[in-house]
């Protein structure tokens, strides 16, 4: 079998092997060439195009909502609302999803938070809880993707519910393909496309339907809308309009009443403490990245915080080397409690994902990169 080497891009951490980045010539991931066009931008102009955006549906429910926004409580959540309430003085109405699994305190706080600072409702679906166990072992065993069905969800749901709702500005924060490299690399406001981005990627529902207790009921809101009622939204990403960062949406929340995680959790996988923060089992999913794909979250946010200046690439691969690999323990014994896996049965499910082409055990018996970034010649 030919060896994989892994390359990584020459400004941050990123590596070539994350679905849908590319590199040009000199070395650069499009992530990274994308943050550097911003400065070619005229922003003031996009922002002018979002005041147009707004102002075309800004009451078109005379008092009810004008607007719908996709959140979690999270730091950009809080961005968002913002923005489209207090700036651009819509009416939204919020929209989420809940993983079901036990919450973190700082989560508890934050889904609350949100609504009662700036003074919104949400709507909040909670999937059933019987078939989400079914489909997170059948979807964990067989695609190393436990999360698939409140993923999908994540996606679908207010796409579902701002049809319902008649309010087709629907908002979403980042373009995740645009932003960090991805499938769905495409400069756009329009977040139509974004069921393409590989997270929310489809399963054939005939195959998930073999499951036994799994309905086409359990399925129907993972269905994206129909092209028809998909024409009638008008789904828009607000990095397209704002220079979008993840610190800075932080460092604001935290003015409106975020909770990060200090004095609760202390991740060993993450170099922060304020991403995808509202329950620890989920994160065994944005881990398994790792093993496909030899990165994952501490790459991730490394990679990011090169790009805003606030680490150095030698200071971030430091941190990759530390931290990506050591899934927290808490976010296995969390998972496993709520799928009813023993920890044995969890690791050898983990072994068989890893990717033999990037990876080789050590004699130890411990997986490792062939090719790890702080080996670059």
């Amino acid at each position: 079998m030919e060896e994989k080497f892994m390359k990584y891009c020459k400004k941050c951490v990123m590596p070539d092997t994350r679905p849908g980045i590319k590199f040009n010539e000199e070395g650069i991931c499009s992530a990274c060439q994308s943050y550097e066009r911003r400065k070619g931008i005229d922003w003031g102009k996009r922002y002018k195009e979002l005041e147009a955006l707004c102002d075309k549906y800004r009451g078109m429910n005379g008092d009810s909502f004008d607007c719908a926004i996709a959140v979690s409580g999270g730091k950009d959540s809080h961005y968002q609302v913002y923005l489209m309430k207090e700036v651009m003085k819509m009416n939204p109405i919020l929209f989420s999803v809940e993983d079901n699994f036990k919450m973190t305190e700082a989560g508890k706080h934050n889904l609350k938070n949100i609504s009662e600072e700036f003074g919104c409702p949400i709507i909040s679906l909670k999937p059933d809880i019987k078939a989400q166990k079914k489909l997170m072992r059948y979807t964990f065993e067989k695609y190393g993707k436990p999360t698939w069905f409140i993923d999908r969800l994540i996606y679908t749901y207010p796409m579902h519910m701002a049809l319902k709702f008649n309010t087709p500005l629907l908002v979403y924060g980042e373009n995740v393909s645009f932003e960090y490299g991805g499938s769905d690399y495409e400069e756009t406001y329009s977040a139509r496309n974004q069921l393409n981005n590989g997270v929310a990627s489809d399963i054939d529902a005939n195959e998930l339907l073999e499951i036994d207790g799994i309905t086409k009921q359990v399925l129907d809101l993972t269905k994206a809308p129909s092209i028809d009622e998909l024409n009638k939204l008008d789904p828009m990403y607000v990095s397209y309009f704002i220079p979008w960062n993840s610190y800075s949406n932080y460092i604001f929340a935290k003015t409106r009443g975020f909770h990060d995680l200090t004095h609760e959790w202390n991740r060993t996988h993450h170099i922060e403490n304020f991403d995808q923060i509202d329950s620890r089992a989920y994160l065994v999913h944005s881990w398994l990245k790792y093993p496909k794909f030899g990165h994952a979250s501490a790459t991730d946010y490394a990679a990011r915080f090169v790009r805003y200046g606030l680490l150095s690439r030698e200071e971030a691969i430091e941190l990759v080397k530390k931290h990506d690999h050591a899934l927290d323990v808490n976010s296995v014994r969390d998972f496993i409690n709520f799928a009813g896996y023993t920890e044995s049965e969890f690791w050898e499910i983990i072994n068989k994902v890893y990717n033999k082409d990037i990876f080789e055990k050590n004699i130890f018996g411990e997986w490792k990169l062939k090719t790890p970034i702080w080996n670059e010649k």
